[in-house]
C-alpha cells in the first residue's frame, strides 16, 4: 500500500468515526428520542438519497437544536410534537398531521405531553453527508 493510498483509507476511516460520533453525540443529548432507519434508496436525482425513518417520542422528550442536508416531510403517526422551526412560530403537530422542515433550517422537537409519540419522517438529503448536524 502506498502513502498516498494508506493517507486516503485513513481519512476516509476517521471522517466515517467523526460523522457517527457526531450522531450519537447528538442523540445521546436527546434521552427519550430515538430515530429507526426504515430504508434508504438513491433518487434520480444525482448525489441525493432518499431515508425514511420513524422517531419515538417518550413523554417529556427533547431533540436538540439540529439541520438535515436536505428536506424533511414529516407524519405523525401517534401523540402529539411541538416543531420549532428557527424564525417561525412553534407549531403542534397532532396524530394524523403533517410537517415540513426545509433543507438547512434550525428546528427542534419535543413532545410536550404525558404520552408518547411516533412519527414518520423521510429526508430527501444530499448524500454521503450526515442526516443531523447538531446546532449551538
Amino acid at each position: 500500500m502506498t502513502n498516498r493510498t494508506w493517507t486516503l483509507a485513513f481519512s476516509t476511516a476517521l471522517a466515517l468515526l467523526a460523522t457517527t460520533w457526531g450522531l450519537q453525540t447528538a442523540l445521546a443529548q436527546a434521552p427519550g428520542f430515538k430515530r429507526v432507519e426504515l430504508q434508504k434508496h438513491d433518487l434520480s436525482t444525482p448525489n441525493h438519497e432518499a431515508l425514511v425513518a420513524r422517531g419515538e417520542f417518550q413523554p417529556g422528550a427533547v431533540v436538540p437544536k439540529h439541520t438535515h442536508p436536505g428536506e424533511e416531510i414529516g407524519f405523525v403517526l401517534e401523540g402529539e410534537i411541538v416543531v420549532e422551526i428557527e424564525g417561525k412560530p412553534a407549531q403542534t403537530v397532532k396524530a394524523g398531521e403533517t410537517f415540513f422542515i426545509a433543507a438547512g433550517a434550525v428546528h427542534t422537537a419535543k413532545n410536550a405531553s404525558k404520552a408518547a409519540a411516533a412519527v414518520l419522517s423521510t429526508y430527501v438529503v444530499e448524500k454521503g453527508k450526515p442526516l443531523v448536524t447538531p446546532v449551538k
